[in-house]
This record gives C-alpha cells, sequence and structure tokens, in this order.
C-alpha cells in the first residue's frame, strides 16, 4: 500500500503507475486491489522462478547424462526443448488452481454441476499416461508441446516468457561454471516445500 500511495503521489513508467492511472482512475480498482495484484504478481515472479531452478538443478544432477546435454549444447533449441521437458516434468505450481464449472459436465465419470469449483491438478495432467509415453520420466529430448506447467487459456501464467528466459540463463550457466556440481547429501535428505502452492525445496545443498 506505501508503494501505491507512493505511485499515486509521483507516478513512472512502471506497472503500479499503469494501474493507478488506468484502473483506479477510471473506478474499475481499488487501491487495495492494486497492492494485492502486484503482491501476487511478486510471489508468482519469484517464488515459483527461484523454486524451478532449484529443482531442475537437482533433478539434473540425478540425471547427469542428460544435464551434460544442457551444459555442452551449444544450440538453443536444445536448450529450450530441455527447459520445457523441465517444466512438464516438474510441474511445481501444484495447489490453489480452481476452476468454476460454467456447464453441467462428466469428468472421469464423475458428474459435475454448474458452479462448482474444481481443483485442478496441473503435475496429473501433465504425467497423464494419455499425453505422452513414460510422462514420469525425464527425456529432455522429447517434445512437450501441449503441457499444462503455465496453466491453459486465459488463465495461462502471465510472466511465463520471462520464467523461460530465466531457466534458460541460470541453468546452463551454472552448470557450465561448476562442472563438478554434484549434492552434497544423499537424495532422501534433500527437504522438499510438499506442503505449498509451489512445489520446491526448502534449501539443496552441493558441493563441486
Amino acid at each position: 500500500m506505501e508503494l501505491v500511495r507512493r505511485k499515486q503521489r509521483d507516478p513512472g513508467d512502471d506497472l503500479i503507475s499503469r494501474l493507478i492511472a488506468e484502473r483506479v482512475e477510471t473506478g474499475e480498482l481499488k487501491p487495495e486491489e492494486v497492492a494485492m495484484n502486484g503482491l501476487v504478481l511478486l510471489i508468482a515472479g519469484h517464488e515459483t522462478t527461484a523454486n524451478m531452478i532449484g529443482l531442475s538443478t537437482l533433478t539434473l544432477l540425478e540425471n547427469p547424462e542428460q544435464a551434460a546435454v544442457v551444459r555442452d549444447s551449444d544450440d538453443p533449441k536444445v536448450v529450450a526443448n530441455a527447459i520445457e521437458e523441465l517444466l512438464r516434468y516438474l510441474s511445481i505450481a501444484q495447489d490453489m488452481i480452481w476452476r468454476a464449472a460454467h456447464e453441467d459436465l462428466v469428468i472421469g465419470g464423475q458428474e459435475v454441476k454448474a458452479g462448482d469449483i474444481i481443483a485442478v491438478n496441473l503435475p496429473a495432467a501433465n504425467h497423464d499416461p494419455s499425453f505422452m509415453e513414460n510422462a514420469g520420466s525425464l527425456d529432455i529430448a522429447r517434445s512437450t508441446r501441449g503441457h499444462l506447467a503455465f496453466g491453459y487459456g486465459i488463465h495461462q501464467c502471465l510472466g511465463q516468457n520471462l520464467a523461460r528466459v530465466e531457466l534458460t540463463e541460470a541453468l546452463p550457466q551454472l552448470l557450465r561454471r561448476l562442472p563438478g556440481l554434484r549434492l552434497a547429501v544423499p537424495v532422501e535428505e534433500v527437504p522438499f516445500r510438499s506442503t505449498m502452492a509451489a512445489f520446491g525445496v526448502h534449501e539443496l545443498p552441493v558441493t563441486w
């Protein structure tokens, strides 16, 4: 709220200032709603990518042959495809994905009435054997077109392209700068964030 008030007094070329000018001034949004949107963007834009980098590093260290491809490839398409497969395989947005049914329908034999709230499980969709063969394994060489790590349709993640850029820069550079990177503890001792909206690790002990 302090940031919103400051931008009301002294607007700049930024998202908060634009929301104030284009939405608050017209009465479409309240200042409190702008502050909440800012908080959501901050959490969604940092927590998710930070956790994805940690989990991807762990996953690649557990799959050294595939890590070597990410580290050594000069082909941006190879790295980009590896990032997409990691996004599909890890699917860190695992909770708080709710949708309202607009009409009566049946999903997996379960009747859903118009107005019912459905909790959607993106990891389950991305690991569905009807989506791809051996979906429970990591294969950075396969096509992952159609994965739902960023949601679908009008609900797709606003920052997905930024996330892709961050992952594409972070993971190959990490592996190249620390070629001897390895886990400092058995994988069973890595503390996972399994009770939070964004799946990840609380910490990732490594050595090199």
